[in-house]
C-alpha cells in the first residue's frame, strides 16, 4: 500500500474515492487553494533552511531582464521559511534585516554551513569550467570561423575542443590564473 503520495486538485469526493479504490490511503490531497502542512525534525528543518537559502543565493545572481519576479519569489519563500525556522528553534541562526524587512541566515552560521561550502564549490567549479570551455571555443572559432562554429551542436563543439580543453585544464591545474593575461591592442594602451 502506498502512502504519502501527492495528488494536485484531487479534492472532490469522486477523486478521494478513486484514491481509496487504488489503495492510496493516507494520500496528501492538495488543491490550489489549500495550505500544505509539513512536519520536520530540527535536523530536517536545518537542511531545508540551507537548501532554500542556497537557491535564493544562486537566483540572486540572475541579471537577465525579467528575472526580478523570480528572484523576489525565491526571496519571499526564503524569508517565510527562515521566519518559521526562527520560531521553531533555529532563532540563533536567523537574523532580521530591518532595512530590507526580511530574514536571513546569520553570518556566523553561513560561514560554517554546508550550503556555503556547496555555494563556494559551485562558484569555483563553474569559474574553471566556463573559463576552459570559453577559451577552447574561442580557439576553435579562430580555426573554423564563427559561422561554422554556430552551426555545430554543443556535443560536436566539445568533441572538437577536447584536446584544447585538456591543455587548458592542465595549465590551470598547475598555474591557476598566474599566467593568464589580457593583451590590449596598442591603441587602447
Amino acid at each position: 500500500m502506498q502512502t504519502g503520495a501527492v495528488f494536485p486538485d484531487a479534492t472532490d469526493g469522486a477523486s478521494a474515492e478513486w484514491l481509496r479504490a487504488c489503495g492510496l490511503h493516507g494520500a496528501v490531497v492538495l488543491s490550489r487553494a489549500s495550505n500544505m502542512h509539513l512536519r520536520f525534525t530540527e535536523e530536517e528543518l536545518g537542511t531545508l533552511v540551507e537548501m532554500v537559502s542556497l537557491a535564493a543565493e544562486v537566483a540572486s545572481w540572475n541579471e537577465r531582464p525579467g528575472a526580478e519576479e523570480g528572484i523576489s519569489a525565491y526571496e519571499a519563500l526564503e524569508n517565510k521559511v527562515l521566519e518559521k525556522a526562527k520560531h521553531a528553534g533555529l532563532g540563533e541562526h536567523v537574523d532580521f534585516d530591518e532595512e530590507k524587512q526580511r530574514h536571513h541566515l546569520s553570518t556566523e552560521y553561513q560561514e560554517s554551513s554546508f550550503f556555503q561550502q556547496c555555494y563556494d564549490e559551485f562558484r569555483n567549479e563553474s569559474f574553471w569550467e566556463e573559463l576552459v570551455i570559453r577559451l577552447a571555443d574561442r580557439d576553435l572559432v579562430k580555426v573554423i570561423g564563427m559561422a561554422a562554429w554556430q552551426k555545430m551542436t554543443e556535443e560536436d563543439r566539445r568533441a572538437q575542443t577536447r584536446d584544447i580543453e585538456k591543455r587548458y585544464w592542465d595549465e590551470f591545474a598547475k598555474q591557476g590564473i598566474d599566467r593568464v593575461a589580457v593583451i590590449f591592442p596598442h591603441a587602447e594602451g
